[in-house]
């Protein structure tokens, strides 16, 4: 069974590596002056911002493996585990660690708002890998909240060093965003994917056994934590991955309820709990209900039969014997 070092405070790491504090909340830490150093899988009770320059290190992140290579940031929130298990072996390593507590972001803005940052969610191998530029951009983050642990305590430093706190989140999110653009032709891929997945779900009558199809299973298939899952396809799309799924159920219902078939038969069909959940998601995406939707088809429908003397089907079977 692996050990596990449990992180409580910021402090627990650090004193692991032989560095001192200055803060009881806030860590920096340069590798380069504790190195060489242990390996250790670690259960995080803190948040953690990870980057070296060099030496490639397979680590564990959650239940996968990840070959973590220079120039890349790992992101931890409390109760995520990641690391290596210490085996005696001793590296030398170059980059930064930011570790602080969520006490420290108590009752400030940041409390809530750092969910909206949901790279701390993503699996490891979603990591960002930076540039040159980003990463010198890091660096000089980390010596300048450095800098400022050094100084005196006084009544305004919290707020300064959860304010680069901040600029270090937006930072990873400009970065991330910037590695969803460069990486267009891979999301392409991966709506494509996500669109024979949906097809896989109903033609294999998924739906029958677990309902609609869902953001998770498709993450899941898909070999992706949700939250990175969701991002990629707001980048692609410009719409969420839930909505997506909506408009993909609808569109089947609508061919559906255009052959005739119940409003009932359709949501049994199609993996609805109930004819009112259909009938409700229905209204909500197309601004109207089945039934109204229905007679709408019927009216389209004997306005084409008065024109051309046929109804559609009657006359799409004349083109194909044609």
């Amino acid at each position: 069974m692996s050990k596990i070092m449990k992180i409580k405070n910021v402090s627990d790491y650090s004193r692991y590596l032989g560095h001192t504090d200055r803060h009881p909340l806030v860590s920096v830490i340069n590798y380069a002056e504790v190195s060489p150093i242990r390996h250790s899988l670690n259960s995080y009770s803190v948040y953690g911002i990870f980057f070296h320059d060099q030496q490639d290190i397979d680590l564990t992140y959650g239940c996968g493996k990840y070959d973590y290579k220079s120039g890349t940031v790992i992101c931890v929130a409390p109760g995520q585990i990641g690391g290596k298990e210490d085996n005696g072996e001793r590296v030398m390593l170059t980059g930064w660690a930011l570790l602080f507590h969520p006490d420290l972001l108590r009752g400030t803005p940041l409390s809530k708002n750092i969910k909206q940052y949901t790279f701390f969610d993503y699996r490891v191998h979603e990591a960002l890998h930076m540039t040159d530029e980003e990463h010198d951009i890091f660096v000089s983050l980390m010596q300048q909240i450095r800098n400022e642990l050094q100084k005196p305590h006084d009544e305004l430093q919290n707020a300064i060093l959860i304010a680069y706190i901040e600029l270090v989140l937006n930072f990873c999110q400009r970065f991330y965003n910037r590695q969803f653009t460069t990486r267009k032709l891979e999301n392409s891929d991966i709506l494509m994917k996500f669109n024979n997945l949906l097809n896989d779900y109903y033609e294999k009558n998924t739906q029958l056994t677990l309902g609609l199809p869902t953001v998770q299973y498709c993450a899941d298939k898909l070999c992706m934590s949700p939250n990175y899952f969701g991002d990629v396809i707001k980048k692609t799309t410009s719409d969420t991955a839930s909505n997506y799924i909506r408009q993909y159920v609808i569109q089947r219902v609508k061919n559906e309820l255009a052959t005739g078939a119940s409003i009932v038969q359709v949501a049994d069909d199609l993996g609805f709990k109930y004819p009112q959940h259909l009938s409700r998601m229905f209204k909500r995406q197309e601004g109207l209900s089945p039934k109204e939707y229905c007679e709408r088809l019927r009216k389209k429908s004997r306005m084409f039969k008065q024109q051309t003397g046929s109804t559609p089907s009657e006359y799409c079977e004349r083109l194909r014997q044609k």
